[in-house]
Parts: C-alpha cells; sequence; structure tokens
C-alpha cells in the first residue's frame, strides 16, 4: 500500500508542512501564544500555534487520506483502516518556540507497523525542511538544496554530541549519558529535533535522549536513516516507541556509543 501510494504520501506530507508553517509563523516573535501548561506540578507548555497547526494538518488529512490513522501531540489518536499512520508533532520544541529561538521543528512521519517510512523536520522560520524515506533524502533551505547525508566514521574524541536537556532522564540514564559525552569532543544542549537535522545534515556525530514520545522520534528516524544514519533505543533496539534514543551518523558512532548508553540498565 505504502509503495502505490508513495507520490500521494510524499505530496500530503510537504503540505502538512506548507500549512504548519503558515500556522506557526503567525505566532511566532511577536503573535499572541496563549501558553498554558500540560502538567499541574510542572511546566509543559502549550500554545495556540501548537493547537492551530496540529488542527490545520488534522483538516488536510481528513480530506486526503481519509483511511490514515493519527498520532499527534495536542490531539491523541484516531484510528484509520489504511494500516498507516500519520505521526504529528506541530511544535517540537514548544519552549523554544515560545522563547524566540529558530530551533523548534514541524515533525511530520508516515508510519506503518514495522515503523517511520517517511518523514519531514521543518524549520519555518528559517525555511529549512529536510524530507526523508520512500527513496527522498533531501534538504531544501534559503540557499539552495542538496542530499542529505550524514556524517562518516571517525573516533569517539572527536564526535560533537547533542541532547535537548543537561539533565538527561533518570539519574542512571543521566550518568550513563554524562560518561559517554566526557569522551566525545564537544557536548551541545538545547536543540530539540533541530539536532537531528543536524545528524542528518553531516554536521554532528549524535544525538542521545531519555523519555521521548513516538511523536517525537518518527520523524527523525525516517529522515536519519534516509540520510545513511542509525537510530535505536539504548540497547540498539527499535526506537519508534520512544524512550530512550540514541541517534547516530555511522555504525561505528552507534557502536561506541552502546557501550557506554547500555550501562545504564533497562
Amino acid at each position: 500500500m505504502i509503495d502505490q501510494d508513495r507520490d500521494q504520501l510524499i505530496a500530503t506530507a510537504r503540505a502538512l508542512a506548507d500549512v504548519a508553517r503558515t500556522e506557526t509563523l503567525a505566532h511566532f516573535r511577536g503573535g499572541a501564544l496563549g501558553i498554558e501548561s500540560k502538567l499541574s506540578g510542572g511546566f509543559d507548555p502549550v500554545t495556540v500555534a501548537d493547537r492551530g497547526a496540529e488542527a490545520a494538518m488534522r483538516a488536510i488529512l481528513a480530506e486526503a487520506r481519509p483511511q490514515d490513522a493519527i498520532l499527534g501531540e495536542e490531539f491523541g489518536t484516531q484510528a484509520g483502516t489504511s494500516g498507516l499512520t500519520w505521526v504529528i508533532d506541530p511544535i517540537d520544541g514548544t519552549r523554544g518556540y515560545m522563547s524566540g529561538t529558530p530551533t523548534w521543528g514541524v515533525l511530520i512521519a508516515v508510519s506503518d507497523d514495522t515503523g517511520p517510512r517517511l518523514g519531514i523536520i521543518d524549520q519555518p522560520y528559517i525555511g529549512e525542511r529536510l524530507i526523508g524515506g520512500l527513496g527522498l533524502a533531501e534538504f531544501t533551505g534559503p540557499h539552495g538544496a542538496r542530499a542529505l547525508k550524514t556524517m562518516a566514521p571517525r573516533a569517539l574524541d572527536q564526535a560533537v554530541i547533542f541532547t535537548t536537556f543537561p539533565e538527561v532522564g533518570t539519574e542512571a540514564e543521566g550518568a550513563a549519558f554524562h560518561e559517554l559525552a566526557r569522551h566525545c569532543r564537544l557536548t551541545r544542549y538545547g536543540m530539540d529535533c533541530y539536532a537531528y537535522a543536524l545528524l542528518a545534515l553531516g554536521q554532528i556525530d549524535l544525538v542521545v535522549e531519555a523519555g521521548l514520545n513516538p511523536y517525537d522520534i518518527h520523524a527523525p528516524i525516517a529522515v536519519i536513516e534516509a540520510a545513511g544514519g542509525i537510530v535505536t533505543d539504548w540497547r540498539g533496539r527499535p526506537a519508534h516507541a520512544g524512550g530512550r534514543v540514541l541517534a547516530a551518523a555511522n555504525p561505528d558512532i552507534h557502536a561506541a556509543a552502546l557501550e557506554f548508553l547500555s550501562q545504564a540498565g533497562e
């Protein structure tokens, strides 16, 4: 089914990214954000742009692909009959969005029961889009277009590693990450989904996170794998359920990182 529908799926994914650009940019850096927290005892922000972008994407899917299921961060799960699921995160990095940083992104994936098959990472403000899967591995931006390709193997002590928060997951997970990072050349924080884009663009070697939801990682998996990289959990198993994630530019650096992360326990 997915191969037969390839062209329509790609066109629909691009249409979702286009409408999400419009919705998110309408509020970014100046628009009324209507910020609320989804946690009563903490801060997990959501804005009118998150909800508006997901609603707009769902409206397109209702017209173009009504037979497909949807899993979205803001409005949950909608059942389908085709065996395909659209996994969407209208703003990955809402904290960055509300702060005005251009490192948040829109995540869109088409997945089946084996995992993600097509993904888009889109950064509307700087106009960069990465699409991977179904034979595509493409980057477009204000300075042109090119193929996606991850970095070639190099020693761990030359690697650049990213994670979103310095306090990675549980205490044990954080200890495993920081031990790995201690053996890398450079550690950077706070990029949300843009770190996965940098990996697919061949700029960095590793992204390591814990506590992810499926909508956080489906699109990055498809994009990074199309670019030649690897995304697994901290045991080398499929990561599309979320949780602990290791994204690596190539098998060599992936294996080196697993030696440290596997010490975190289950």
